[in-house]
């Protein structure tokens, strides 16, 4: 098993490090330029479109079709998890402070990919017979690759959704909820998964309908009572908030300053953590979120490519930014632990003070009130962003087995959904974090390769 983890790890290396930094930029940027920056031109729009009311497309709402607003806060409910708290911190402990200056790039680019992604899984989604509506990447690799080698991309996209979501993302998110509440409330993690089994066992049985019922109201409550509680701490720390911004943008360029190493190794680390995070983060080209984006009832497919784009503006500029201003007000400037830290002993002192990603957070709200409310405002928080996330990623999942294995096994995945949920909250395993890696970043190679095939699409969209 340990050198199975060897290997997955090197190829993640790989692929996070160098193929994927560079292939989500050069999208970004890719369609950034095609679309004539629509991230800032329909900035305005997209967030109109989110809460508008539109007319059915066909004079009818289909039943199995949802509102813009439930599309987008189902797929807020999939980027906003545990990479919005466990992962930002994880960037800049291994990154530094600068590596959230890079998340930024990368959500600002990603918006015009994630843009693209919801144009083509409006402008491919089919209708069936019984008038349900499906859609998502796989109808659009299909249509980029009309051949053997489309159907191929097509199922290696829908099984590594499969694996990387439906399965091993949910015992990641799982495992998250059962170590932090266990932290906080002593609760041990075989009672938590039985909870969390049976509650999201009981929005699987509902399917769409229920589904966008639950994240339309969680994803609000979740997001406000996060950015409430990050609010307070900030008011505490108001007066190291210019410093805490000028750590950002400084480290970006020297980070070596204060993780240590030389400028290539540190340059390297800060914008392959920015990029590797911010891709767990906002999932823009990951091809998760075109799920949910397909099935929305509006007049044009731009109108929900604009909504998309919010999604990651919410995750990224709001929530994710959140964290860092959180851990670095607290950790990193005036008094912090890591404030002034030379690059040479950076290494020695996270060590010292055992700091890790998994309670950067709670060490950093501790630091301005108790332990115990740092490790309550985390769990509650955590428990809310996770859990969306599992019912995002299980819908997202459950469409990819169902075009591999036909509607009849819905059940079957759903129920090894619910199994998946609860072992992830009583068994931690390196590699079990390690493949879901892996296969969330092979998510994004057919996807991305069907983007620039069908440019054209999204370029006709967005001039019109």
């Amino acid at each position: 098993m340990e050198y199975i983890q060897q290997i997955v790890s090197q190829i993640n290396d790989c692929l996070s490090d160098y193929l994927l930094t560079f292939l989500l930029v050069a999208t970004g940027v890719y369609f950034s330029v095609r679309t004539k920056f629509v991230q800032i031109r329909c900035f305005k729009d997209g967030w109109m479109n989110a809460f508008r009311r539109h007319a059915p497309t066909n004079g009818n709402s289909n039943k199995s079709e949802i509102s813009p607003f439930q599309a987008l806060t189902t797929a807020v409910a999939a980027q906003v998890g545990t990479g919005n708290i466990v992962g930002a911190s994880g960037a800049i402990l291994v990154g530094g402070p600068g590596a959230i200056f890079w998340m930024w790039i990368i959500a600002f680019f990603g918006m015009a990919t994630i843009y693209s992604e919801a144009i083509l899984a409006q402008e491919t989604r089919v209708v069936t017979a019984d008038g349900s509506v499906h859609g998502g990447p796989v109808y659009y690799i299909k249509r980029a690759f009309n051949n053997k080698l489309g159907h191929f991309l097509a199922a290696a996209f829908a099984a590594a959704v499969v694996v990387a979501l439906g399965f091993m993302g949910c015992m990641v998110q799982a495992n998250s909820i059962a170590e932090t509440c266990h932290n906080a409330f002593g609760i041990p993690a075989w009672g938590i998964g039985i909870v969390i089994a049976l509650c999201a066992a009981a929005v699987f049985l509902g399917g769409v309908a229920r589904l966008v019922k639950v994240t339309e109201k969680l994803v609000p409550v979740m997001a406000f009572l996060y950015i409430f509680g990050g609010i307070c701490i900030l008011i505490a720390r108001i007066e190291y908030i210019p410093d805490t911004f000028a750590c950002i943008f400084k480290y970006a360029f020297v980070p070596q300053a204060v993780i240590g190493g030389g400028i290539g190794h540190a340059l390297k680390s800060a914008i392959s953590q920015g990029v590797k995070r911010g891709l767990f983060s906002n999932e823009a080209g990951m091809g998760s979120t075109p799920h949910a984006h397909a099935i929305a009832d509006v007049p044009t497919p731009h109108i929900q490519g604009t909504v998309a784009m919010i999604g990651v503006f919410i995750d990224t500029a709001i929530v994710l930014t959140m964290t860092a201003l959180i851990v670095i007000s607290t950790l990193y400037t005036g008094d912090g632990p890591l404030a002034d830290v030379s690059g040479a002993n950076y290494a020695d002192v996270v060590q010292r003070t055992g700091l890790n990603q998994t309670n950067l957070v709670q060490i950093a709200v501790a630091s301005v009130s108790s332990t115990s409310i740092g490790n309550i405002f985390v769990a509650v928080c955590l428990l809310f962003f996770a859990f969306s996330t599992i019912l995002s990623w299980n819908f997202f999942g459950k469409i990819n087995f169902t075009y591999l294995f036909g509607k009849k096994s819905a059940i079957i995945y759903s129920i090894l959904a619910v199994i998946f949920i609860f072992v992830g909250t009583i068994m931690k395993s390196d590699l079990v974090w390690a493949l879901q890696d892996m296969f969330n970043q092979l998510m994004v190679l057919p996807n991305v390769v069907a983007l620039f095939a069908l440019s054209g699409l999204v370029a006709a969209a967005a001039r019109h």
